[in-house]
């Protein structure tokens, strides 16, 4: 089946380019031209990927970033003109997987959509099966490989794939004390231009979501100096 993705971005040309671009991959493309329309079409349709702008009218991409968040854990990759820190970081802070500064090399942005389309499909197998090996127990914590799902205590909390798969290599290594350098690669992949604040970034965030107190984990803890590990 044909992945189907979404363009944002109120530059017309730009959208064109990579609609024409990934249709000669093979892809189904969707577009939209300001936020609230992105918005409207994330809500009705199923994407395997999301091409955001951040600067764009009526809602920009940062609000439809956070507003998609609230119902799905689609990829979510921001596509930014600005090549200052700020709007990377905000970009990962709302929940986005991935970032682009503009302008960008076409092969750039389809060799990145590739290789997270390949990690989300690790995840999620065309035949989903629930077995012993797909779900994995760990005191509080039971995450269906699956269906991207974490419970704990018998309540299901809303992950990112970013978030979902940093939290399963920790929680599948307890104990195991995972350098940012290390999780970088291994959740983002070697080539990814990126910087270890991303890690941290996404850690600050999960914790968010699970701990009962973030600022004293329970779970994603923090050897100082070293990196993260699950206890």
């Amino acid at each position: 089946m044909a992945k189907k993705v979404l363009v944002v971005d109120d530059e017309k040309l730009i959208v064109k380019g990579i609609r024409f671009s990934l249709e000669q991959d093979g892809m189904e493309v969707d577009c939209a031209y300001d936020g609230q329309e992105a918005l409207d079409l994330a809500t009705a349709n199923h994407y395997d990927m999301i091409l955001l702008d951040v600067m764009l009218p009526k809602l920009d991409g940062f609000e439809v970033c956070q507003s998609i968040r609230e119902f799905s854990t689609v990829p979510i990759v921001m596509l930014t003109a600005k090549g200052d820190d700020m709007d990377k970081i905000l970009g990962l802070e709302y929940g986005a997987d991935d970032y682009i500064t503009k302008p960008f090399n076409i092969l750039e942005v389809k060799a990145r959509i590739k290789a997270i389309m390949r990690r989300a499909a690790i995840g999620q197998p065309a035949v989903q099966q629930h077995t012993e090996e797909n779900v994995i127990e760990n005191g509080d914590l039971v995450l269906d490989k699956s269906n991207r799902r974490l419970t704990i205590l018998g309540e299901e909390y809303n992950l990112t794939s970013k978030e979902f798969d940093m939290l399963l290599l920790l929680v599948t290594n307890p104990k195991k004390v995972f350098s940012r350098e290390d999780l970088l690669h291994k959740i983002w992949g070697e080539d990814y231009p990126g910087d270890e604040r991303t890690v941290d970034v996404h850690v600050r965030r999960l914790r968010e979501k699970i701990e009962p107190n973030p600022k004293e984990p329970k779970y994603v803890r923090t050897k100082w100096g070293v990196g993260y590990y699950y206890m």
